[in-house]
């Protein structure tokens, strides 16, 4: 009986440790708070899980056009990480990990990446991210790229 037990409580508690995603997002005390910057400062991801990794997106339209705007770049880049996840079943909250890169980065680019990484993630669960400055992109006109690492559950 003790053994039933046991083995209902692990159960339970795999269950409830799951929290519907295979990741888990924090900021441990002693650390600022830093959703005001649109980040997080940790990344858990259980041993059950795979890794999917996306490649380094631009804000390209379908067309592989990019805008002279770099908040348009900003959208084109969040949907076009969006797509690709989406190939692998997944969504935008499933990412545990960002790079990002944005030419000639200023005050004016940081307010626009937290107001739109607000639209991916309003709840305000942010991957872990670190934002690089760069002088140059792969592409002429390219003002932003993004790579991303995403987690899913083995079972999926």
């Amino acid at each position: 009986m003790k053994t039933i037990q046991l083995l209902l409580i692990m159960t339970i508690l795999g269950l409830l440790t799951q929290k519907g995603l295979a990741q888990e997002i924090t900021n441990p005390k002693g650390l600022y708070d830093p959703r005001q910057h649109g980040y997080s400062h940790v990344a858990t991801v259980p041993a059950n899980s795979i890794l999917v990794f996306v490649a380094g997106q631009a804000g390209t339209d379908a067309e592989g056009k990019l805008s002279d705007d770099f908040r348009t770049q900003v959208r084109f880049t969040f949907e076009n990480l969006a797509i690709a996840l989406k190939s692998k079943g997944l969504q935008m909250k499933h990412i545990a990990k960002l790079t990002t890169l944005v030419v000639d980065y200023d005050a004016e680019k940081h307010k626009i990446l937290i107001e739109e990484g607000k639209k991916v993630w309003p709840d305000e669960k942010f991957p872990v991210n670190t934002l690089i400055p760069v002088p140059r992109l792969a592409l002429d006109g390219m003002l932003i790229e993004i790579d991303a690492t995403a987690v899913m559950h083995s079972n999926k």
